[in-house]
């Protein structure tokens, strides 16, 4: 069975206006303008499988968003080649746009002064979805979703979390083969981002539809996805699971460690950086080719009521590789 999602050496360019200060350069402009380069995405390929949730991530800028807007056939490449459920994006034919969903968490696809019925409504007829399947699915969703008894309600009354499970509810109606979510929990509370997560995570299972999910939310990918896929300057990083992107990218550890009789003892610093040290707790982030050595010696000269270790946030790992590369260019870090 052949790949839902195929790309190849996929590129796309922009040209950028460049604007120069000053009242004589903007007049200057009017009859010949300077333009910029700009590189967004560069020979990116990869494949993902029907029945994948991956996580697709980078800084600001990486080309995260330009990818999904090219798979989705709303940009046209540079150069390239992509298919997605056999389809070549760009194209744009009817029979693929039936099958896929793009959700972005910083635009909105329902009328704001409407109740999110109206809109969903709107989706049936653009669809097509016959009006025993839209109830059996719009029952569903709103279920799962928990926002029954907030569908007659204008979306600009609703809450940035109860818009998002709005937004995912028109997303899913058509029951789309593969969604893409581009930021899908950015901005919401902790209890908003745990229900988006565990919607996800429960309706992927269900359906075995193919997600494609960017997220800064480093708590987003470690809850959904197996597989991420790293891309920085337009270019993949790493494709793999998770536990490579710490293996290959990581060389600390951080050692929790809780003192007995709550006496935090002089001199940690030698055996790693003192991360915390608020009574009785105490983090040492110490290079992982040391640890054993260090665990050795911490409970040879010391008296520990408990330690664990563990490995660092994703986030810090991911900053300390785009540093790492951007210095290996002789570039500046983030």
């Amino acid at each position: 069975m052949p790949p839902v999602i195929e790309v190849e050496r996929l590129s796309r360019q922009f040209r950028v206006y460049r604007k120069h200060e000053g009242l004589v350069a903007s007049l200057r402009s009017l009859f010949h303008r300077e333009y910029t380069l700009v590189q967004a995405v560069r020979e990116v390929s990869f494949r993902i499988e029907e029945g994948e949730m991956v996580g697709f991530l980078g800084p600001n800028g990486a080309g995260k968003t330009t990818t999904l807007k090219l798979l989705s056939g709303l940009i046209y490449p540079t150069s390239g080649t992509a298919r997605v459920l056999g389809h070549i994006p760009w194209k744009r034919e009817n029979s693929y746009r039936r099958q896929f969903s793009l959700v972005m968490g910083q635009k909105n696809q329902l009328w704001w002064d409407l109740p999110a019925q109206e809109s969903f409504r709107l989706h049936q007829a653009i669809y097509r979805i016959p009006a025993r399947e839209f109830e059996r699915r719009l029952e569903e969703l709103t279920d799962l979703l928990e926002v029954r008894r907030l569908v007659s309600q204008p979306v600009r009354e609703l809450s940035l979390g109860e818009r998002m499970r709005m937004e995912l509810i028109a997303s899913l109606l058509h029951h789309p083969r593969v969604l893409f979510l581009d930021e899908p929990t950015i901005g919401l509370d902790v209890v908003s981002q745990k229900q988006v997560q565990q919607f996800l995570k429960y309706y992927q299972q269900e359906q075995k539809i193919t997600v494609v999910l960017t997220s800064h939310y480093m708590k987003d990918v470690e809850a959904l996805c197996k597989r991420v896929i790293i891309i920085d300057e337009g270019e993949i990083r790493h494709d793999g699971s998770l536990g490579e992107v710490l293996d290959r990218f990581s060389r600390f550890k951080v050692l929790s460690l809780v003192f007995r009789n709550g006496v935090i003892p002089e001199g940690l610093v030698r055996y790693g950086e003192l991360l915390q040290a608020d009574l009785p707790y105490v983090k040492l982030k110490v290079d992982r080719e040391r640890i054993s050595e260090v665990l050795g010696r911490l409970l040879s000269q010391h008296e520990v009521d408990d330690i664990t270790v563990h490995d660092r946030p994703l986030e810090d790992v991911f900053a300390e590789m785009f540093e790492s590369h951007r210095k290996s260019k002789g570039g500046p870090g983030p």
